[in-house]
């Protein structure tokens, strides 16, 4: 499983290969392969193929388990790398690993040292939800031993298979290229930045002046995903640069993705292969094993496996970042011709261990190995469906009332039924939760709406950028049909949510367009807090200071403000709490939960010692005061809040409570791992749903909107933005459970 022919990738080309080398070499076994589609139209996938997923579509993993537990699959082999599957850091990956009912092994194309949190989470859950691992060099296995404690016994180290091509003098190819009589360099890979061409071809003056006949042949398509979002601007580059030095008669670019029989012939023709390569982390390269193992000089940059593969004279290792260094181990080989040629031999006896059929054996006994390990499992196909094993179910992500609510100006506050009040006109506090939501979106994956969430995202923060009174860098907060702003300021809590969700684009974001922005204006507007006074305002800036520091861990400024008011709320935390009011006023009105949700986050980052204990206090005494003796969620009602020593209000009850509180509670899961907090969350959650007082749901799954609230009485029929983004913010974040907590918490709540 991972992505397949004809899909444009390495992991693609090597999932189609080693699916054919196992084949080949099991003939009487059913070798099939599951595929990765990272478009929703699929590809054209050959016959093996017999099931597919989704990227960002998390219950299409799920499927994907049932179909191979159904079917009473012996073995998985997974190819992992971060980027093609779904969710923060490919978690939606470990959604499919945790129904599974086989063996599973794991080969890692990718092993940092040095994972973010995301990639660390997903990583330990990978390691245990695996029976065996694969690396391709000893790096990777030290790795997992230093960094991740896997044990060795659950490693396998197997090197990058590779076609097996004759061994043949280059001449014999060149002229079908028309470089006869030429020494021919060659870069193959889809091309981007972290290719380091532009390095070699800065090598390529002082090359050309000591051995004129060279020619550098850059082998291969832009990747797709960098064409989708610049275009050939990096190819471009590279043709600007070689011809600014000079050297456009010695540079040849061959923009196709070749097949791996035009790719030996490609091969052949070579004299020497460059992997100018700029990330030394990078543990697997296939392009360098084909061309090492089909008998060529490498010169390459010391990345871990050119390190391991080329030790001992096998080739020669360069700094990074070196034009003249690149120069110079180029011109060794061509000024000795005994050593090219003997280091020549010397990959190619080496590469045996490496062909495709002996490759294919060393993964057929690691599936044997996994299968002898793991204890025989019952095959009834339902003995393991309980409600308590079966992940929590949650309604489809339908965005068509977001949508319908939405011009070229933003998201309308108010709508009549389910139709925009344009007479209400827009907010910034609305438009704020909406940008958020498409952020989120975009970085939790799911199901993608056939809208477009950049073009959505884009409205929203142009919105916001307008929001922003250019005298005073406040945020206005209430904006007409006609777009005439009905204020010069907005109140702190609506400047303060802009802030939140400006952190959330600074955080989260694809688009580098946003990101910017975002940080611009987040960088203007976060001052003004200094002197704000609302307590939720300080939780909606930490919460947005939260999603800022994602990015930028280091910035003093965003920091200092951080602590600043973290300690404020926890000032007003001890000035009015009680233990029979253990709250921060004397009164508990609306997004009550955003506070305690940011202490708790607060944490993390030990601005204040006090903070998780203060948040987890108050939130365990607000989800109290809000459940009732049936269980199901009860939120305070806006209809006269609930003051201290005074009766609460039990109605009207608000989406955006609800919604509050399923982020919190997801914050405690998160930071004291009790999986109590998750059943807070889910509870919270069900009150759209209908496990609420009247027993009726919020939520219509029809329109993909939510009511404005719940009466005494009735629903209301209203459903505006502030409601309707609610319900959505917290189906992503529940949504996101994948990643927010661990697979051992989910199973005990």
């Amino acid at each position: 499983m991972g992505g397949y022919d004809p899909r444009r990738c390495g992991i693609a080309t090597f999932t189609h290969d080693i699916c054919e080398a196992v084949s080949a070499a099991i003939p009487s076994a059913v070798c099939i392969a599951g595929a990765v589609n990272d478009r929703i139209e699929g590809y054209r996938y050959p016959p093996r193929v017999r099931f597919e997923m989704l990227e960002r579509d998390l219950d299409s993993y799920r499927r994907a388990a049932d179909f191979l537990n159904f079917n009473n699959t012996d073995v998985l082999c997974v190819q992992h790398e971060f980027g093609i599957y779904g969710g923060p850091a490919g978690s939606h990956l470990l959604a499919l690993l945790k129904e599974l009912r086989m063996p599973v092994v794991t080969t890692l194309h990718t092993v940092l040292r040095e994972p973010n949190s995301a990639q660390r989470q997903v990583m330990d859950e990978l390691v245990q939800r695996s029976d065996r691992l694969i690396v391709m060099a000893r790096k990777g296995a030290e790795i997992l031993d230093e960094i991740y404690h896997v044990p060795a016994s659950k490693v396998d180290v197997i090197p990058h298979g590779i076609p097996d091509i004759a061994f043949a003098d280059s001449k014999d190819s060149k002229a079908q290229f028309g470089v006869e009589g030429r020494m021919v360099l060659l870069t193959f890979g889809l091309l981007g930045p972290g290719k380091g061409i532009e390095y070699a071809i800065e090598a390529l003056p002082e090359i050309v002046k000591r051995h004129p006949n060279v020619v550098y042949l850059i082998l291969g398509a832009t990747h797709p995903h960098l064409v989708a979002r610049e275009g050939e601007a990096y190819r471009l580059g590279l043709e600007r640069l070689a011809a600014d030095r000079g050297v456009k008669d010695h540079v040849i670019f061959y923009n196709r993705f070749v097949s791996l029989e035009d790719l030996t012939e490609f091969i052949g023709a070579t004299d020497i292969y460059l992997t100018p390569y700029l990330n030394p982390a990078q543990i697997t390269s296939g392009t360098l094993a084909y061309v090492f193992g089909a008998g060529k000089a490498v010169v390459s940059t010391p990345y871990w496996h050119a390190q391991e593969l080329l030790a001992d004279d096998r080739g020669i290792l360069v700094p990074f970042r070196d034009p003249q260094a690149i120069a110079e181990g180029v011109c060794a080989f061509l000024d000795d011709k005994p050593r090219l040629e003997r280091t020549r031999r010397e990959a190619y006896q080496l590469g045996r261990e490496m062909i495709w059929p002996a490759v294919a054996k060393l993964y057929l006994k690691s599936f044997q190995h996994a299968r002898a390990d793991r204890k025989a499992a019952s095959r009834t196909a339902f003995a393991g469906w309980t409600l308590a094993s079966r992940p929590y179910e949650l309604p489809p992500l339908r965005l068509d009332h977001i949508v319908r609510m939405t011009d070229g100006t933003g998201i309308f506050q108010h709508a009549i039924f389910n139709v925009p009040n344009f007479q209400e006109g827009y907010c910034t506090d609305d438009n704020a939760r909406a940008f958020l939501l498409c952020n989120l979106l975009e970085e939790i994956g799911g199901e993608p709406p056939k809208e477009n969430l950049d073009h959505l995202a884009t409205s929203y923060l142009a919105f916001l950028a307008a929001a922003m009174n250019p005298q005073t860098g406040r945020f206005r907060n209430f904006l007409s049909h006609g777009r005439t702003w009905l204020e010069d300021m907005g109140s702190e809590d609506s400047h303060a949510r802009a802030l939140w969700a400006l952190g959330g684009g600074v955080g989260r974001s694809h688009n580098e367009g946003h990101r910017n922005l975002c940080w611009q204006l987040f960088a203007r507007a976060l001052p003004l807090v200094e002197n704000f006074t609302s307590p939720r305002s300080w939780a909606f800036t930490l919460l947005g200071i939260h999603e800022c520091l994602r990015v930028y861990p280091n910035n003093e400024l965003v920091a200092s403000f951080g602590q600043k008011l973290t300690n404020s709320l926890v000032d007003l935390w001890k000035r009015f709490a009680t233990d029979d009011w253990p709250w921060f006023e004397a009164s508990a009105t609306y997004d009550n939960a955003r506070m305690c949700q940011a202490l708790i986050s607060s944490h993390s980052f030990g601005w204040n010692g006090e903070a998780l204990q203060i948040g987890i206090k108050s939130l365990r005494w607000l989800a109290s005061i809000q459940k009732t003796q049936a269980g199901h969620f009860r939120p305070i009602g806006s209809n006269g809040f609930y003051v201290k020593e005074g009766s609460r209000a039990d109605f009207d009850q608000q989406p955006v409570e609800a919604q509050a509180m399923v982020s919190a509670c997801l914050a405690a899961c998160r930071a004291t791992g009790d999986p109590d907090w998750l059943i807070e969350a889910k509870r919270a959650f069900e009150w759209f749903l209908g496990r609420n007082d009247l027993g009726v749901p919020l939520y219509d799954s029809k329109s993909g909107g939510c009511s404005d609230g719940l009466h005494q009485d009735r629903v209301s029929e209203n459903q505006g933005a502030e409601s309707s983004l609610a319900f959505h913010l917290a189906l992503a974040e529940m949504t996101g459970l994948d990643l927010l907590v661990p697979n051992s918490l989910k199973e005990k709540s």
